[in-house]
This record gives C-alpha cells, structure tokens and sequence, in this order.
C-alpha cells in the first residue's frame, strides 16, 4: 500500500496537492492520502472539498482525514510537513515584532523568521520522532517556512529519518523564465526542456543560468529582466545591481539589499502580509465549504504559493519511480560545493531518485554573495540549537549576527519581546 501523510492537512494549500497526486495517480499509484490536523474544524472543510475534488476525478486512492499524528504517519511511504505552528495569527506577530522595533517583519527571516522557526522546528522534530518510530523508512518533505532552517534542524537533530526541505521559489523563477524566451524565440518549449541554475540558502539562493536542451539562454534572460527592471515603477531590483550582479537574486533578497525601503513599507502597515492574507483565507474557507465546489477557487492563487503542487507531487513521483531528475531542493551539502561545510543544508539542484537526493557538484557563489551566506548559516544553525534546547544564549548570538537583527544594545528587550509574544509555543525556554 502506497501512503501519503500530510501534517497540516488543514491547510488552504491542500487542495492544490490533491490536483497534484491526481494528475500523477496513473504513474504514482497512491492508494491513501491521509490529512492531518490539530484544528478540527478546518481539516473538516478542507477534508470534505478535498474529497468532492477526488470524487469529481475519479481518483484512485482514498482521502483519510485524521487528528492523530501516530495515525497519519504509521506505514506511510512519505509525510509531507506544511503545518504552522500558531497559525496565521502567530504570523502577524511575527510581522509586527519587528515593526514595533523598527526592524524588518517577515515570516522567513530576521526577527519573524527567528521567531516561526523557534515555534517550528520541536513541533517537525516530533513529527520526524514519529516517523522513526512508525514509518521508518519513510521520505518526510518538509514546505515549513522557514524551510531551509527547519530542515538544517532536521539533518542536525533527527539524523534517523531521511528528509528533505523544498520551496516553489525555484520552479516559479524557472517559469517566469521559460515564459520570456517562448515569447522572444515564438517557441513552445516546456519546463521539462528547461535547466535554471541556483545555489545558497532557502530565500536567499541567487539564480545564475538558464538552458534549453544544452543551450546557453542566460544573456537574453539578463538582458530582458535588466529592461523590464527600467520600466517597472516600483522593481523588485535596481537595473544597477543585476547588471553587476549578472545574477538574478531571489526575491527575499531585497529585505537585505534595500532594508530602508521595505521598512518604509511596513509603516503603511495595517494590512500587514498576514492580515492580507488572512482575509484570503477567510474567504477560501468559505469557498470550501460550498457543495458544489470541487475545483479549486481562483482566489487560491492570491494566497501564494504557486506551482506547489507541482513541486512535491513530482518529488514524491521521481523518488518513488526512480526518475533520477534534477530538482532544486534543501539538503546537505555532502561536498558538492568543497570550499563550504559538508553539513551545512543548502538550496540547490540535486538529483533524486529512489535511492534518494543527491546534490550536483557546483560552483561556489561569488565573493559578493558568500560573505552574506556564512553569517546567515551560522544565523541559522545558532537558532536550531535555540529551539531544540531552549537556549537563550544562543538566541541571543543569533539575533546578534543576523543581517536585519536589532543592535547589540536592543538585542535582550527584542529577544524577550519575541518569547513572552509566543510563551505558549515555545516550553523550551519556560521551564519550570
């Protein structure tokens, strides 16, 4: 039997990988997806779509909707992580910690992203602790934001389970991408045709290549984002630094390159990203609950995420009937890049296969982007141990090298605004 555990079933994204795991069911035959949640009334009106969704294409395999996390990943083949902790609530703190100390609020990095990974990474630890004990064997496929330091976490600390992080930041670039030259060329050609080259950590990868069957198409990919940059009124990125850079940065990279600007931004502030998106998620859930449902609402794509089920039915596909096709994942190092740390988990193409992932020998990121990726991995790797023993100290070095962190003199006031905020999440710095 072929079995698939989602923890954090209740997710409004879970409708996108039921489409994911139909499109595929002829080549990846899955007998039962069981949906896991802690939050009852969402996993019923998600479960209940999910199942109108089955039903209306005929699916193959039976959806399970469950509340126990034993239950869910006993014998399953792979577990996919796409909870959050708190929910969206907790990340509207995490947005408006850093506005109240004049620093960026982000989910995925600076103070917020410290502050979701401390409440993450002992709830995915459990969830792997689990697999080892129920599933062992089993591929967990951790989408977690923020999900490269989570999955550090994972490599450092549930060594037993094999896991691996993945993102759809990589495979939307790629599309963006693709869609500029079938425009230039008048071509049709399809991603599968496609390679895109990336390295660093998850949100802060920069993409450096572009081929179609073995021909280089980077310059015109350069050349045309350069243009469109000129024309934009309010660009990701300056025309200036790509033209530098010959590199696109990932999106996320602009917290960091432009920190004054983004912070201007928040001063607008409400509606927050949380808040925005808790409204769309209002509405899904509404949408959801509709009968005669059974695709999923265009307004999902509002929510983000796009090309989600994409990324992790086709990684479950290749692992599982061997394809040995290159994906842009979150996984140890292991030497592909020799002049970085073997255990360090970075963002890069790698190849997978039933025996599992393996990363692509690539070159190291040039000057002006390693320096940015060493502080940022020792960021990440002080706040694993922070979260898995409670360790104020080492929160506290964390917050002291990160990149958009508070000055030395503010750290302690941020550091114990970020824990009392999110006490009933983090037991590991309240001991009794």
């Amino acid at each position: 039997m072929l079995k698939v555990a989602v923890i954090g079933g209740g997710s409004t994204y879970t409708p996108e990988l039921i489409n994911g795991f139909i499109e595929r069911q002829d080549e990846f035959p899955l007998d039962q997806l069981w949906l896991m949640d802690i939050n009852n009334e969402r996993l019923d009106i998600v479960g209940r779509f999910a199942k109108r969704m089955a039903r209306s294409k005929h699916a193959k395999f039976t959806i399970v909707l469950s509340n126990n996390q034993k239950e869910a990943i006993e014998n399953a083949s792979y577990v996919i992580t796409q909870l959050r902790v708190g929910q969206m609530e907790a990340r509207r703190e995490d947005e408006y910690l850093g506005k109240r100390h004049g620093l960026i609020g982000q989910e995925t990095t600076g103070v917020g992203g410290m502050a979701k990974a401390l409440r993450t990474i002992p709830i995915i630890l459990k969830v792997a602790n689990d697999i080892e004990k129920y599933a062992p064997g089993a591929l967990l496929v951790n989408f977690a934001n923020p999900s490269g330091l989570v999955t550090e976490a994972l490599f450092r600390y549930a060594s037993g389970v094999t896991s691996v992080g993945v993102c759809n930041s990589a495979l939307t670039t790629k599309m963006e991408m693709l869609e500029i030259i079938n425009e230039q060329l008048g071509t049709n050609f399809s991603p599968s045709e496609a390679k895109i080259e990336t390295l660093g950590l998850n949100h802060l990868t920069w993409y450096s290549g572009f081929e179609i069957e073995g021909q280089d198409y980077w310059l015109q990919i350069m050349s045309e984002l350069v243009k469109q940059m000129r024309y934009q009124e309010d660009p990701y990125f300056d025309p200036h630094t790509l033209e530098n850079l010959q590199m696109l940065p990932n999106s996320y990279l602009r917290y960091y390159y432009y920190t004054s600007k983004m912070l201007k931004i928040q001063e607008n502030w409400p509606p927050s990203r949380a808040e925005e998106v808790m409204e769309i998620e209002r509405d899904l859930l509404e949408s959801y609950k509709d009968e005669t449902l059974a695709e999923p609402p265009e307004n999902l794509m509002k929510r983000g995420g796009a090309y989600y089920s994409t990324v992790a039915a086709q990684l479950l596909n290749a692992h599982y009937n061997d394809l040995d096709e290159v994906h842009i994942v979150n996984t140890r190092n292991n030497g592909a890049v020799p002049s970085w740390d073997k255990d360090w988990v970075l963002e890069m193409p790698c190849r997978i296969n039933a025996k599992g992932v393996f990363p692509i020998p690539t070159s190291p990121l040039p000057l002006e982007c390693e320096s940015l990726i060493n502080t940022v991995k020792a960021y990440e790797i002080l706040t694993a141990q922070a979260a898995v023993e409670g360790d104020r100290d080492a929160a506290y070095k964390a917050l002291l090298i990160h990149p958009l962190g508070p000055s030395a003199d503010k750290i302690t006031t941020v550091l114990n605004d970020m824990l009392e905020t999110n006490r009933r999440y983090l037991p590991n710095f309240f001991k009794e």
